[in-house]
């Protein structure tokens, strides 16, 4: 692919992407199209096993404004068993109820004691069991903070409850909300803001949590672009005219965090962070959690197999737990996956070859993320 190397015109051009560019060091390894044929076959050999596996078609749990929670689902099942578990890998705990197998279920507010989170164990009277959990940890100082597990893949197969988190800045935790991540086993936080937000406020942090860097606008690796800039620049901006959108800088930075290649190394970053930590949960997270944030939960999320409009539905979501309805649109999403297919062709490819992502690096984090 051929790389451009640009100059000032075409820097200023990126900065409208609503961040301002700032160094980070970073490092990517290279893909191999063995690895990508390797990929396929244990894709398919999952999906064999997860569709005769999982008997959930939805299953979800919102905590209700009093301290209840809703849980609802969907299965051929007879009946479901539900027990409350306050981690997602408990198989014992307090019973809440059962009901038919597809139904609702309501736990009214102090039915469960305090806890850091409620989980729901769904036991099927036939198949595997499902956990779910309302996907916000309720911090105040860090309210777009919440879980990207829960979703159904494709396949049929679950992103995993309780590993892997997106938020906003963290710098306001309070004590006992760094306490409630300690609860969540949070071992790992993966920066993606620049120097200059990383300065301004940094992140405060539970003793143990390590801490690292995946700077998305990083001029470690120079100033390069994957297409002409000016080029990128002028159709995000017609694009954005066209639909419509109340914000042309983001409308703009959208494509550029996939055209710009110091963001190439920051997505391999944070995508090989969460494979490869093993010992325990991971954050990752910008400033306001929805645009650098945004795109990076759509890249793990397609990588685990989300269909896209459910990944949609999750950027969307920012609009909810921010307070702001117009926090995030569609569009800007839809131009960022539009660059990877004009860049590339289609997502996969722009994962092989634009974040370089190896074979091996994307099964453990399926493997790590998914259940059957």
């Amino acid at each position: 692919m051929r790389t451009h190397r640009i100059a000032g015109a075409a820097v200023a051009a990126a900065l409208l992407a609503g961040t301002a560019l700032a160094p980070s060091a970073l490092a990517a390894p290279p893909a191999t199209t063995a690895t990508a044929t390797a990929t396929a076959t244990a894709t398919a050999t999952a999906t064999a096993t997860a569709q005769s596996a999982v008997p959930f078609t939805s299953a979800t749990a919102a905590r209700t404004a009093d301290g209840g929670h809703t849980l609802s689902w969907a299965s051929p099942a007879t009946s479901v068993s539900v027990t409350a578990v306050t981690s997602p890998d408990a198989t014992t705990g307090i019973p809440v109820g059962t009901a038919p197998g597809t139904g609702s279920l309501t736990v009214p507010a102090g039915t469960l004691p305090e806890s850091g989170r409620w989980y729901f164990r769904l036991v099927p009277d036939g198949g595997s069991p499902l956990v779910v959990a309302d996907r916000s940890l309720g911090l105040e100082s860090a309210r777009n903070f919440r879980d990207i597990g829960g979703y159904r893949t494709t396949d049929g197969r679950w992103v995993r409850s309780g590993l892997v988190y997106r938020s906003g800045k963290l710098n306001s935790l309070t004590d006992a909300e760094q306490q409630r991540l300690v609860s969540q086993h949070l071992t790992l936080d993966v920066d993606l803001r620049n120097a200059m937000e990383r300065h301004d406020d940094p992140d405060r942090l539970p003793a143990g949590v390590a801490y690292q860097v995946a700077d998305v606008v990083s001029l470690s690796h120079g100033v390069r672009f994957h297409d002409s800039a000016l080029m990128t620049l002028a159709q995000a901006v017609a694009a954005g005219l066209f639909s419509g959108s109340s914000d042309l800088g983001q409308s703009i930075g959208y494509p550029f965090m996939v055209n710009f290649v110091g963001g190439d190394y920051a997505f391999h970053d944070l995508v090989t962070a969460v494979a490869t930590n093993t010992s325990g949960a991971t954050v990752f997270h910008c400033s306001a959690g929805k645009d650098r944030t945004g795109w990076g939960t759509a890249v793990l999320l397609t990588l685990l197999g989300v269909p896209r409009a459910t990944v949609e539905a999750d950027f969307l979501a920012s609009n909810q737990y921010t307070g702001n309805p117009e926090a995030v649109e569609l569009s800007w999403l839809r131009a960022a996956f539009d660059e990877a297919d004009h860049l590339y062709g289609d997502f996969d490819t722009y994962v092989r070859e634009g974040l370089k992502l190896d074979a091996a690096t994307v099964e453990a984090l399926r493997a790590k993320l998914l259940t059957s």
